[in-house]
């Protein structure tokens, strides 16, 4: 039986980092590098390939462009390689899992993403088992099939989904959680899978969009928020959609000014998103009166999806769409497992 064909992109980040003797800031590696600290992917039952972005980057300086340019490797390769493993740094991993998951429509091959909380080279770097069980996961087969065929983030033990993952903690090794979504694998002595939440084959063809539309806003409410801050954030020029992050299940102020800036910034075409700040659960903006408030100036609920997921679809969408109002029929259906209602 043919060996799975894996490819390795390096991004930078904190697994390809080494502190720099001048200033002690930490900085990217060569790749070359990376593979000579871990001999163990030499014993593991696959073919490995390997490209590195041509200037690796600190994740802070994740942008767009690079999805796009993760998107066309992955294009370029995907009738050569079972799969993909993305190295990428901790700090933005879960927007770009999340941006991929939608750029990658029809996707059927694993599309990993997994880095570190320390470089490679130091002693107790938690880079080696992330790597070596990425690649193992990403090379897993079922009746000739890869097992796993959608965009996802492995740490620490846990295989989740892309856009289902946020970062909470740049202290443990335990970076990363899902919080309204179980992990889709989880590794001990063997890898589990856990079957029944994966991604299914769609039946449609392998395409990527690679528009991507950047006219966005987040805006976390705090209480004392003014509705002038507010205003002046949807006044923006070009700005075509905000997203606020609200209190519980999506409740915010009942100031008559603040749902009046709301529902003229609306009127005038741009498409308002309501996401929790809470960890886990969603938005029932009919469960309170202070969320019905948000309802009826023109607020649409993002239910159960994370601020990534929120961010990088909303990009997806209107780069696919100038009509908004097929964006917004479009954000509240759930196009690659990141909502569950």
């Amino acid at each position: 039986m043919q060996k799975p064909h894996i490819l390795l992109i390096y991004t930078g980040g904190t697994i390809g980092s080494f502190r720099d003797a001048e200033t002690g800031a930490l900085k990217p590696l060569p790749f070359n590098n990376i593979r000579g600290f871990i001999p163990e992917i030499e014993q593991l039952e696959l073919e490995l390939s390997s490209l590195s972005l041509n200037t690796p980057l600190d994740s802070s300086d994740m942008s767009p462009e690079v999805w796009v340019e993760l998107a066309q490797i992955i294009e370029d390769n995907y009738q050569t390689y079972h799969g993909f493993v993305i190295l990428h740094g901790t700090d933005t991993m879960a927007y770009t899992a999340s941006a991929l998951s939608f750029m990658l429509r029809g996707l059927q091959k694993p599309v990993i993403f997994t880095g570190s909380q320390l470089p490679i080279n130091i002693i107790r770097t938690d880079g080696r088992e992330n790597l070596v069980t990425a690649l193992e996961i990403a090379a897993l087969q079922e009746e000739g099939e890869p097992a796993v065929k959608e965009v996802c983030i492995y740490f620490e033990y846990k295989l989740y989904r892309g856009n289902r993952s946020v970062k909470v903690s740049s202290e443990h090794f335990n970076a990363f959680d899902s919080p309204n979504f179980p992990p889709l694998a989880e590794a001990g002595v063997h890898i589990d899978l856990n079957r029944k939440y994966l991604r299914k084959n769609s039946g449609k063809a392998f395409m990527v969009s690679k528009n991507l539309c950047t006219d966005i806003a987040v805006l976390k409410l705090f209480p004392g928020i003014s509705a002038a801050v507010t205003e002046a954030l949807l006044k923006t020029a070009g700005l075509r959609a905000l997203i606020i992050e609200t209190y519980g299940t999506g409740n915010a102020s009942g100031n008559p000014e603040f749902l009046k800036v709301l529902k003229e910034a609306g009127q005038r075409g741009i498409l308002i998103v309501n996401i929790t700040q809470c960890i886990s659960g969603g938005v029932e903006q009919s469960l309170y009166a202070t969320g019905r408030g948000l309802e009826k100036a023109g607020v649409i609920g993002g239910a159960d999806m994370t601020t990534e997921a929120a961010v990088t679809k909303l990009m997806y969408l209107m780069g696919r769409f100038d009509d908004m109002e097929e964006v917004k029929r479009r954000f509240t259906e759930n196009l690659r497992g990141e909502l569950s209602r």
